[in-house]
């Protein structure tokens, strides 16, 4: 037995939705007629996917895609018709026939979308529901797009520059490892053959080499219990808002993520607001997606401000998070009118920012990293070599 989802008509002419067990369609379409019923359509529901969540990039793709084939005069059903059978991703595919299914059966696109919160974020929703209520869908989509684009761009600015130093990191890490396990052991015993007293340094990285092999479970258990406890402490409201205003303190690292930050508020508020989003929920849709929680506070405050008659600059300019520059262009915006366009002027102006934070942060990484590797695998193998000098010291004496 499967599960039939129908649209049908009755009597009166009044269109209702259901579900119905059966073993097959036709069952489902005599069961139907039997009740006077006048079959619209009729197919069987889709196990919807749990978890699965929608990469980004696939998202963008396919907001690009349908935002071109709206704007080009492709009926809506038709446009996601097509996108389900073309898409690459198995998710994506599913949901859009999902939202096929539901757009046909009367319910509008954001109500569909909204269903498919893995697929779709609420941002995205609102900002389609706006389109739909305007009678500008083409134009919110081709919109949407651009941000998602944008954003998208910026997130992998960001995750880019931390590749290079964790790359490093690593292969420092593998270096030390691979020094204590396979070659200070083989030192070790070189030295105790000639019964040599051995240099501070040397007791020191030989101490280590035999702690790791010793307890080598008790390290990884370390690990993975700081790993864990880090990412539960992160989980709470306290360890969120303290976690995420240390990293914006680091230095050079705090000042990329700060100005990330802010073009992803400016650029989403901006752009909600230029698509008919209320001030209100605009504000509350992107503090939800800004990703820090001492910006999401910061956002919030303003919003109670605003829902107070006051204005958004104040809260934001009190935060201390957003430059000056920023709470100052806001403001002007306000009382101008021009609020929309004012945020998308300093989206743009802090993508280039991020950028050149990024180049800031690589060059410095950079010689740090390797210093780094300089002192630590550089270190160990001079520890390992003091002895040696001193045995051609003495037999030189």
């Amino acid at each position: 037995m499967s599960v039939f989802e129908y649209t049908a008509r009755t009597a009166t002419g009044e269109e209702t939705l259901g579900t119905m067990e059966a073993s097959s369609r036709e069952e489902v379409v005599q069961q139907l007629r039997k009740n006077r019923m006048m079959v619209v359509r009729v197919r069987e529901q889709r196990k919807r996917r749990k978890g699965g969540r929608v990469p980004i990039r696939d998202t963008v793709v396919f907001t690009r895609q349908f935002a071109t084939m709206v704007n080009s005069g492709l009926p809506l059903v038709q446009a996601l018709d097509i996108l389900a059978r073309q898409t690459e991703n198995k998710t994506l595919s599913e949901v859009t026939k999902q939202v096929v299914y539901d757009v046909e059966s009367g319910n509008t696109l954001a109500d569909a979308l909204g269903k498919h919160p893995n697929a779709f974020s609420q941002l995205y929703v609102n900002m389609v529901a706006a389109g739909e209520a305007g009678g500008i869908l083409d134009t919110i989509m081709l919109r949407l797009a651009t941000f998602l684009e944008k954003n998208d761009a910026i997130i992998r600015k960001v995750k880019g520059a931390m590749v290079y130093p964790s790359v490093i990191f690593s292969v420092a890490i593998l270096a030390v490892l691979v020094l204590l396990i396979f070659v200070i052991p083989t030192f070790q015993n070189m030295f105790a053959s000639v019964n040599l007293e051995l240099p501070l340094p040397t007791r020191i990285v030989i101490g280590m080499s035999a702690f790791l092999q010793g307890f080598w479970w008790a390290i990884i258990a370390a690990g993975v219990a700081l790993f864990f406890g880090i990412r539960y402490y992160y989980g709470t409201e306290n360890g969120k808002l303290v976690i995420d205003r240390a990293l914006l303190g680091f230095p050079v690292l705090g000042d990329l993520l700060r100005k990330s930050s802010v073009s992803r508020f400016t650029r989403t508020l901006g752009t909600l607001l230029a698509s008919g989003v209320s001030i209100l929920d605009g504000l509350e849709i992107t503090a939800r997606t800004a990703g820090n929680r001492v910006i999401h506070d910061a956002v919030m405050e303003s919003r109670g401000s605003i829902a107070g008659g006051e204005t958004i600059a104040g809260p934001l300019e009190k935060s201390g998070v957003f430059p000056p520059m920023v709470t100052s262009m806001i403001a002007v915006g306000e009382a101008t009118g021009g609020l929309d366009e004012m945020l998308s002027k300093i989206a743009d102006f802090y993508d280039d920012e991020v950028d050149a934070a990024v180049s800031t942060l690589l060059s410095l990484m950079e010689p740090i990293m390797i210093v780094f590797l300089g002192v630590i695998v550089g270190g160990m193998i001079v520890a390992m070599y003091l002895p040696i000098f001193d045995m051609i010291n003495a037999v030189g004496a």
